[in-house]
């Protein structure tokens, strides 16, 4: 920010502030991607911070958009309901979905779980006739299409992340090694191979490459550093959906209208 003001990740945040460019997509430093783009494109109006944002797969082929997945590891309850409207925007444009599941990660479902940060937001989500907010979910339930848009911090959201990318691998790793450990194992993975193909395509992380960094005048897609080709075309390809349904527009009308409901 200091001493690189020609870098490329620079040039294209004032790229797409000028109006040069309609999305910036990096595979860089993510830590000096938020920064850059919260001081070069500056937040929109009702928004405190931005906030990194995915979808993982569900149950039935459904997709979940999971956020903050660690732009910001410490959030109040504010934060929290903003990001809660624009992880509904985008379930909403990108997701094609009719007011949105949105849910509340936490330590139960019991309305006494969780600390005051969760507590609190829920009571602000629950006076919300802008967000058809469904309550908590716990851990478990994040893959089981019961919520569209799952809010936390991205402490616990960045975890979330990172552990559903480490069982992926685990399993599939699991499964080679089974497989060769004699002949009958090894029949039996070939039989079963085609299935676990499509569970692989499913599944896969790549093809959910691509954080949105939402909240923001302008729209920015943080790739993963090590993605392949093909995972980094996914990130493209969701940086132009987001151009096309003009997803911060969108966002600036439903902020906006969910703070005027809630002075009213």
């Amino acid at each position: 920010l200091r001493h690189k003001k020609d870098s490329s990740m620079r040039r294209i945040l004032n790229l797409v502030q000028d109006g040069k460019a309609d999305a910036c997509v990096s595979a860089g430093n993510t830590g000096a991607l938020l920064t850059m783009a919260f001081y070069v494109l500056k937040t929109l109006p009702g928004i405190d911070r931005p906030a990194l944002v995915t979808q993982i797969p569900t149950k039935n082929n459904g997709k979940v958009n999971l956020l903050d997945l660690g732009a910001n590891i410490n959030c109040d309850s504010e934060v929290l309901f903003q990001y809660a409207v624009m992880g509904s925007v985008l379930a909403e444009q990108i997701g094609s979905i009719n007011q949105p599941k949105v849910a509340l990660l936490n330590v139960g479902v019991e309305e006494i779980k969780g600390n005051d940060q969760v507590k609190q937001t829920a009571r602000l989500l629950t006076d919300s006739k802008s967000i058809n907010y469904i309550g908590y979910i716990e851990g478990h339930d994040i893959f089981s299409e019961k919520a569209d848009v799952i809010v936390t911090d991205g402490f616990v959201g960045n975890i979330a992340l990172k552990s559903w990318e480490g069982l992926f691998k685990f399993i599939f790793e699991e499964i080679k090694r089974v497989s060769q450990q004699n002949w009958y194992f090894s029949i039996l993975a070939k039989v079963a191979l085609p299935i676990f193909h499509r569970l692989y395509l499913r599944m896969k992380p790549d093809q959910y490459n691509g954080a949105s960094l939402v909240g923001l005048r302008g729209i920015v897609v943080k790739s993963h550093g090590n993605a392949s080709s093909e995972a980094f075309l996914y990130a493209i390809r969701k940086s132009i959906q987001e151009v096309e349904m003009q997803v911060p527009k969108k966002i600036k009308d439903k902020i906006e209208a969910a703070l005027m409901e809630r002075h009213e």
